[in-house]
Parts: structure tokens; sequence; C-alpha cells
């Protein structure tokens, strides 16, 4: 009976940088150690789960080591890397869905905060205007006020003159 290793490749064959291994190599062992070993292929077969759970630890050991640079790649192991790589780009897109839901709402909150900010300022500044125009109101009655008694000083002195010059008179008589 002939035993098949996974096969592997080397790492530079991925055309992936170093950090990008790291990762690959990262969730590669992350995938292996959480495939649940009742679904595996081999057990569909009828080979129990001796065999792949061996072979499962045997890839996840040799994935997080690199084995001089090379990478672990059999069928069994890239099907439940992609499955792992879908279910992780799910997640980062639900939770990029998330944050783009949060950032509408900020906004939307944020622009009616704005508005009510204009609305406010758009009544201070009418307030202001009535202000304005009241003070011209007054200003206005009061130049009317000022000239209405320097007509009554006027009158008053042609009034205190007209009496000093009936008094004077009186005096003569």
């Amino acid at each position: 009976m002939t035993s098949t290793f996974p096969s592997s490749i080397p790492d530079s064959q991925l055309g992936l940088s170093h950090a990008e291994l790291q990762i690959f190599r990262q969730h590669q062992q992350i995938a292996l150690q959480n495939q649940p070993y009742a679904h595996s292929a081999a057990s569909a077969r009828g080979r129990g789960h001796a065999r792949t759970s061996a072979s499962t630890s045997r890839a996840a050991s040799a994935a997080s080591s690199g084995q001089n640079g090379r990478l672990i790649l059999d069928p069994g192991s890239l099907a439940v890397l992609g499955q792992h790589f879908e279910r992780l780009m799910g997640a980062i897109q639900n939770r990029v869905q998330q944050l783009t839901a949060q950032t509408q709402i900020s906004t939307i909150h944020q622009s009616s905060r704005a508005g009510a900010a204009m609305a406010a300022a758009d009544a201070e500044i009418a307030r202001f205007h009535g202000i304005i125009r009241q003070i011209d109101e007054l200003e206005t009655e009061f130049d009317k006020v000022r000239h209405i008694r320097d007509i009554v000083k006027g009158f008053r002195a042609r009034v205190e003159s007209l009496e000093r010059k009936m008094d004077a008179r009186g005096a003569r008589r």
C-alpha cells in the first residue's frame, strides 16, 4: 500500500511577501485545527477518523513550521483553507457593512446636529436683527424726543424772556 503525502511547494512559488507567508501559515494552521473531522472526505468514504486526523494534524504541523521554506498544499487542506478564508472574508465583509452602517448613522446624527445648530444660529441672527431694528427705532424716537426737547427749550427760553420783559415793564409802572 502506497502512502500518499501531501504535496508541498516552495514559498517562493506563491509570490507572497514574508509577512503574507506568515499570515498564510497562521490561517492554514487555524483552518486545519478547526476542521470538523466528522465531515471530512475520508470519513465519508469509510476510512475512519484516525487517518484523517493524523493527516490533518501533520498538515497543520507542517503548515505552521513551513518545512524548510515549503508549504504543504494537499487537496484536503486546501479545501479547508479555502473554506476558512471564505468565512474570514465573510466576517470581514460583515464587519465592514456594520462599520458602514454605523458611519452612515453617525453622519446622519452629525448632519442633524449641524442642521439644528444652523437653525439655532439662524434664529439667533434673526433675533439679533430684531434687536438692531428695535435699537434703530429707539434711536429714531430719541432723535424725535431730542428735537422736541430742543423746541421746548426754545419756547421756555422765549417764555422766560417774555416773563422777564413783563416783569421789567411791571416794575416800571
